[in-house]
């Protein structure tokens, strides 16, 4: 490699590592990963900048791809934790010496409920329904 394409390829990677920290999303930090990579590869294999232009391209677009992916599964997951504290219910019991018990339910998607035992009722269970199994 010469002098000026090692500059170059320096260059580069520490523009790439420099802006990794202004990016929001991980298939931006990919493209960015995968562009400086690619343009490494390519100056390696074609050594001229052609090469290094093509290598650049297709490391971003593979980089961006992955890291895209990568937000959909976290987006997937924040969903799918929302959705299980959006579905629990705390209900709070009086007991018989004026004490109150907390009793935490999960909805159902058929519009049952499931408490903490694992027991299960057609409907929201009232107090006196929730007393027999966790009050005193």
């Amino acid at each position: 490699m010469k002098k000026n394409g090692l500059h170059l390829l320096l260059s580069v990677i520490g523009a790439v590592l420099l802006l990794i920290g202004g990016c929001k999303t991980e298939a931006q930090n990919k493209a960015l990963i995968g562009g400086a990579v690619g343009a490494a590869a390519g100056q390696a294999i074609g050594r001229d900048t052609q090469g290094t232009l093509i290598g650049a391209g297709v490391g971003a677009g593979v980089g961006y791809i992955w890291g895209k992916s990568q937000d959909n599964k976290k987006a997937e997951a924040r969903t799918q934790a929302g959705t299980a504290v959006a579905n629990t219910i705390s209900v709070w019991i009086t007991n018989s010496n004026g004490s109150q018990t907390k009793v935490e339910l999960t909805r159902n998607p058929d519009g049952s409920y499931t408490g903490p035992k694992g027991e299960r009722y057609a409907t929201m269970p009232d107090e006196e329904q929730l007393k027999k199994a966790y009050g005193f």
